[in-house]
This record gives C-alpha cells, sequence and structure tokens, in this order.
C-alpha cells in the first residue's frame, strides 16, 4: 500500500507502516485495486472544478469554518478526502494548530502543491485511504469532510467517516457536518417526460418502447424546477452523524405527500439538506426551490403519469439499500399507485 505524509509542503515524504483494523462492513471491505475506480474519477481536474465552482457547496463550508473560527482557533482538525484541500486551507485559515489531509486520489499531490503556494504550512499531507494506514496522530479535535454525494449516500463516503469518528475523533469533538435529512416531493414536468421517458414509443417512426424497462431501472441525477414540484416534501431520512451505523443507508419511509397544485405527476424527487450545527449555525439545501448545486436531484421516473389534484394525499413507501453487489451504489424500491418500482442509482 503506497501512502505519503508529507509534514509540510516541502518537506520529505514518508511511509508509514500499514494497519489493520477491524473495518465491520462497508467500502473498507472492497480491496483497493478494486476500489481504485473510484478514487480516480477524482484524479481529474474536471470534477474539482464542478466542486469548486458550486458556491453553495464551497462557500456554506468556508463560512461554517471561518465564522466559528473560535471552535477552530488550536485544534487539530482531519480533513477527510481532502481533494484540493480548499476545507484544508479553510481551518489553517481559522487558525488549526494542525490539519491533517487524507486523500487516496492522485489530486493529494495538487494540494500539496497549492498548500505550499498559500505558505498553509501546517496543512500535513496523507495519501491513502483512510481504513488501510496508520496516521501519524492518534486523535484529533475537529473532522470536516465533504462526503455527500448523489441523494446523499451514493458513493458510500460516510463509510470512511463513522470509521474516522470512532477512531480518531477527541471524546466531546466536532464533526462538519453534523446533521443532513433527505427529502422527497412528488414533480411533474411533463415535456421532460413526453423528451426523455415517452420519446422511445416512436423513435423516427419506429416503436423503442423495450428501451423503457432500462431508463424506468435507473434513478436519474437530473436539475428540476421549483415550479414543477406538485407536493410538500417529506424528510424520509434524519441522519445525525455523530451517531449513526455503517446501516444507515438502509432505511423506509411511509410517506404522506399533499398535493398542492393540479398536474400530472411523473416522478418523486429526492434531495438531501445538510446543517452545521455550530455556534454560528448554517446549512444548504439542494431542493428544487433551492439554489442548484451540483448535487442536483434524483429523479424516479413513474412508467406513467398519474392525475393528481389539490388537497389530495399520495400515499406509499419508499425503501432504500445498498448495493450489496456493488457497495458504493444503492437500490431503491418505491411502491405507490399499487405499483412498485425498483432503481438503481450508480
Amino acid at each position: 500500500k503506497r501512502m505519503m505524509v508529507k509534514d509540510e509542503p516541502s518537506a520529505t515524504s514518508e511511509t508509514p507502516k500499514s494497519v489493520k483494523k477491524v473495518h465491520e462492513n462497508g467500502v473498507a471491505s472492497i480491496s483497493l485495486d478494486n476500489d481504485e475506480g473510484y478514487f480516480e474519477t477524482y484524479s481529474h481536474f474536471s470534477i474539482h472544478h464542478a466542486m469548486l465552482s458550486d458556491k453553495v457547496r464551497t462557500e456554506t463550508y468556508r463560512d461554517a469554518i471561518l465564522n466559528n473560527s473560535s471552535s477552530f482557533t488550536g485544534k487539530d482538525v482531519l480533513d477527510l478526502g481532502c481533494g484540493t484541500g480548499i476545507l484544508s486551507l479553510f481551518a489553517s485559515q481559522a487558525g488549526a494548530k494542525n490539519v491533517f489531509a487524507v486523500d487516496q486520489s492522485e489530486i493529494i499531490y495538487n494540494a500539496m502543491e497549492i498548500a505550499q503556494v498559500n505558505k498553509a504550512d501546517n496543512i500535513k499531507f496523507i495519501k491513502g485511504r483512510m481504513e488501510d494506514v496508520e496516521m501519524p496522530f492518534k486523535k484529533v479535535d475537529i473532522i470536516i469532510s465533504e462526503w455527500m454525494g448523489y441523494f446523499l449516500f451514493f458513493e458510500g463516503m460516510l463509510d470512511s467517516l463513522i470509521y474516522s469518528r470512532k477512531n480518531y475523533l477527541n471524546e466531546g469533538g466536532l464533526l462538519l457536518p453534523n446533521r443532513c435529512t433527505i427529502s422527497i416531493v412528488g414533480y411533474g414536468n411533463q415535456e421532460r417526460y413526453a423528451n426523455f421517458i415517452k420519446f422511445f414509443e416512436s423513435v423516427y417512426g419506429y416503436n423503442m418502447k423495450c428501451m423503457l424497462k432500462d431508463i424506468l431501472r435507473e434513478a436519474h441525477v437530473e436539475t428540476c424546477d421549483d415550479a414543477y414540484v406538485l407536493t410538500k416534501p417529506n424528510v424520509i431520512c434524519n441522519l445525525d452523524i455523530m451517531t449513526c451505523e455503517l446501516n444507515y443507508s438502509n432505511f423506509s419511509y411511509d410517506f404522506n405527500l399533499e398535493v398542492i397544485k393540479d398536474s400530472k405527476l411523473t416522478s418523486i424527487v429526492g434531495y438531501f439538506d445538510t446543517f452545521f450545527d455550530l455556534p454560528a449555525e448554517i446549512s444548504f439545501s439542494t431542493s428544487p426551490a433551492a439554489t442548484p448545486t451540483h448535487w442536483r436531484q434524483a429523479v424516479f421516473y413513474l412508467d406513467e403519469p398519474v392525475d393528481v389534484k389539490i388537497g389530495e394525499v399520495i400515499t406509499g413507501k419508499f425503501i432504500c439499500q445498498r448495493d450489496q453487489k456493488d457497495l458504493r451504489s444503492l437500490k431503491v424500491e418505491l411502491r405507490i399507485f399499487d405499483k412498485t418500482f425498483k432503481y438503481d442509482l450508480n
């Protein structure tokens, strides 16, 4: 296992011994060879451009850290999945004593240069998968991480945060963020439905409806317009990151969605909200009603549009499970209108 600890941007790299710990289940049970493709996706500049350009994401983390600098002053901070090191730079600016920036992706070499250019000498870089290497510290006071994926749980990076929390966070320490929720709403963009789902009913005069089984089997990540939201939201998952366990993505919820406008329901849309419960509290939402983010929303299409009226209540069950064949992916079951729909989010 190759890893590197870099005390300063110009320091000589070291190679601590690997560490064997009980990982329970989750992504740590994936061999690094099989998991390398996941980390390779974060080696390319384009994904970091997308994340850094997401002002909702980046400015919320910045404000959570800098507006609570008294919580960071003189503290040891772990930045899990540091990427370009932007959160580490914020923590350093906020007065942290030491910032330990961990990432398995090759992007960490760019992060080292970025820290050096910006004279952030208290950031120590560690190349490796969190669960596989011995850290150059016993405990930290704060763990910061931007671990959220599509529909919150896609990618399973929360597994690594739980591992870090259990093994390296001081008693009474802080997690940023510390709480998230997942919500669903009824949605009815009929033009999108016609151009995407109904499209295959007649393609240049040919029936291609057999394509629909594949389309309807997937959850689609799209930017949804609040104008087409047809119901009040239901919070279907409320996650305390300080206490959650590795089964966090396995949940079910009996929902009741109150219709707020007459239209045709074409899908159920899922999104998440993220909270930093600190002295200066801050949060952000990936709701269709909020400023768009790179996470967008998860769209679960129905096989046919359904007429809905104001005041009606749409009932059903939403079931989410980790994909046991691909631990970074999800399987969703939606029971609605006396039908059962099954989706993959991968």
